[in-house]
């Protein structure tokens, strides 16, 4: 488990023991701290807060991880008085006084555990008798054999809070038509300081539901990320979002097996057309295991429809008047695709994106098959380069040759990470994260391990489970990695030159300890104040959660802004594998809207955040 940031409260436990550290049940003048066990009824366990300790010019917090260890009621902090008996206390703090401060050294092969070492003398906190009721807390020197000597910190409940939410209400004309008026729901007693971000659900659309009568939708390929990150690809049955025409707008967009790409547009009030038009038809060459995408591949504003088919990479452009030829598209490349002629790329084994990998305006086509990453270029008049006999970097495949890259266990990213406009390549495997710079020439550098947390050894089991983005969380910053794993999200720092800072764990949410699971819950970042930062969005059990960003990369507290669209009963029963849900602005004023394909069709939940914001 990474270093938490100094808002989370924490328990600070032993493993050797598996209790708590606190004061004495009987606490003493002297301060003195033991590990002990807080049955239920009595009195709860110190929490604990992790305040960096400032260098000498005040900017960040040292490379060596210093920090005070702050009772987050008293404010006491862990003291080493020097006595002769070696006792650890709380005490009151001293600014500079080097016995309140301590490092944080993580134990080399055991995620989630760490040495506290004092820095006047290297010394660590144990246990004077680790048999005791209330094991007295005292330093001692380093034993690498000493499970006494091992902690590990254990994040509060989340603190959450909910904003008050607004339902449509139905209103009844004279002429007989229907529409519907904003209403305070009573179903949420709304806190204090909060304030409406999203109205509760509508449905808008009786059309792409998984019920038969709003269609029979079902998934039997790949659904696009929820998050709409680039290089997404959707198989027959998906359905998503996607702005076909360069409007500004969201369209809804449905793959169907005997009708090919169909739409539904937009009408920006956050309704839909109840005609569903034939945005592409089928080939007579389509493949079940066909990969769809809508991408602008021209640079022309207007998307267009690329297809990894069983014979190569197919694209049918857009044209002025919104239609997309030719009908089965054009094959630009003999490659990426599922049939052998092709390469034998498979969903499930070879990720494929579509990303400009050297900053000249055009898309281009880059994919991690068994024996490495192989890319292919696109010239200014649109021709895609073939491949050649070598891949361009022999790392980051499938096969073990190539590093043993899994689709479900490693996630990869084709991220600018030095700011040269520049795609660099950057990989989660089972010990950490790994890069591949990119030079001037176009050529990947051999991969360099830069972090060692984000992989599979650190508790991060699968893509699913433990979902990670490389973002920036800042407005102009570096990318950064964002992750939700198993105590909470976590992030580490981009530096701007291919690194990140050590990972730290910046909200006890959204995480595995706290309930939210791959198989009942969505969970990615998107924008949803218009801000130009990217938030955080849960479908959780009880409904939408979203952590605003505070515009520093730092995350505030949950709160609940829809009851609906959750797992629960009450919040729709809403399912992973049958029901997807994207965040996207179907109304054009710049902020994210929540949309969801349920049992009887299409659901919205307009963006109402700044309209109710203080001004």
């Amino acid at each position: 488990m990474p270093v938490p940031t100094e808002e989370l409260k924490l328990h600070i436990v032993n493993a050797a023991t598996g209790r708590t550290l606190g004061a004495k049940a009987v606490p003493s003048a002297d301060g003195a701290l033991v590990v002990r066990d807080f049955p239920d009824g009595g009195p709860s366990p110190e929490q604990w807060q992790l305040t960096p300790v400032q260098s000498a010019q005040g900017g960040q917090a040292q490379a060596d991880r210093t920090y005070v260890i702050r009772n987050a009621v008293s404010g006491k902090v862990l003291d080493n008085p020097a006595a002769a008996d070696r006792g650890v206390r709380q005490w009151d703090a001293t600014a500079g006084r080097k016995g309140q401060q301590w490092h944080l050294v993580p134990v080399e092969g055991e995620a989630g555990l760490f040495f506290i070492e004092g820095i006047t003398d290297g010394a660590v906190l144990d246990l004077a008798d680790p048999g005791a009721e209330e094991a007295r807390v005292v330093l001692r020197a380093y034993d690498e054999g000493a499970e006494s000597q091992r902690w590990r910190f254990v994040t509060a409940e989340p603190e959450r809070i909910s904003d008050p939410v607004l339902g449509w209400a139905s209103l009844s004309h004279w002429n007989g038509r229907r529409s519907w008026r904003l209403a305070q729901s009573a179903a949420l007693r709304p806190a204090p300081d909060a304030t409406p971000s999203f109205s509760d659900m509508l449905l808008v659309l009786k059309r792409f539901g998984s019920d038969q009568d709003a269609g029979g939708w079902r998934s039997d390929g790949p659904n696009p990320s929820p998050g709409g990150r680039t290089g997404w690809w959707a198989g027959l049955g998906a359905r998503f979002l996607a702005d076909t025409a360069g409007s500004g707008r969201a369209d809804i967009v449905g793959l169907k097996p005997a009708k090919g790409a169909v739409a539904s547009s937009g009408r920006g009030d956050g309704t839909f057309g109840d005609e569903e038009r034939v945005l592409h038809p089928t080939a007579s060459s389509s493949n079940p295991a066909d990969l769809w995408t809508l991408v602008d591949m021209t640079g022309d504003g207007r998307p267009d429809v690329v297809v990894l088919a069983s014979d190569g990479v197919r694209v049918s452009a857009q044209d002025e008047d919104g239609t997309f030829a030719p009908a089965g598209g054009k094959l630009v490349l003999k490659a990426f695709g599922h049939g052998q002629q092709a390469g034998g790329w498979l969903a499930g084994k070879h990720p494929r994106f579509l990303v400009d990998t050297t900053g000249d305006g055009r898309v281009d086509i880059v994919g991690c098959h068994d024996d490495g990453v192989w890319i292919s270029l696109q010239d200014e008049d649109g021709a895609f380069a073939p491949l050649t006999g070598q891949p361009a970097l022999r790392a980051f495949g499938h096969g073990e040759k190539a590093g043993g890259w899994l689709a479900d266990r490693h996630p990869r990213f084709l991220v600018d990470t030095t700011g040269d406009g520049r795609v660099d390549i950057v990989g989660c495997h089972d010990d950490g994260v790994w890069i591949s710079l990119q030079d001037e020439d176009g050529t990947f550098a051999e991969p360099l391990y830069i972090l060692d947390d984000f992989g599979v050894d650190q508790g991060w089991a699968s893509v699913g489970e433990h979902p990670r983005f490389l973002l920036a969380t800042t407005d102009g910053g570096a990318a950064d990695l964002v992750g939700f794993g198993p105590q909470g999200v976590v992030v580490a720092r981009g530096r701007g030159d291919g690194t990140f800072e050590p990972a730290q764990l910046v909200l006890n949410d959204f995480g595995q300890a706290q309930g939210w699971t791959g198989e009942r819950h969505l969970r990615f970042l998107s924008d949803v104040t218009g801000d130009g930062t990217p938030d955080i969005v849960g479908f959780g059990d009880e409904g939408v959660w979203v952590s605003h960003n505070r515009g520093d990369g730092r995350f505030e507290r949950a709160r609940l802004v829809c009851r609906g669209f959750g797992y629960n009963d009450d919040a729709g029963a809403w399912r992973v594998d049958r029901h997807p849900r994207f965040l996207a602005d179907v109304t054009g004023d710049g902020r994210a809207d929540i949309v969801g394909f349920g049992g009887p069709g299409v659901y919205v939940a307009r963006n109402l955040y700044r309209r109710f914001r203080t001004r």
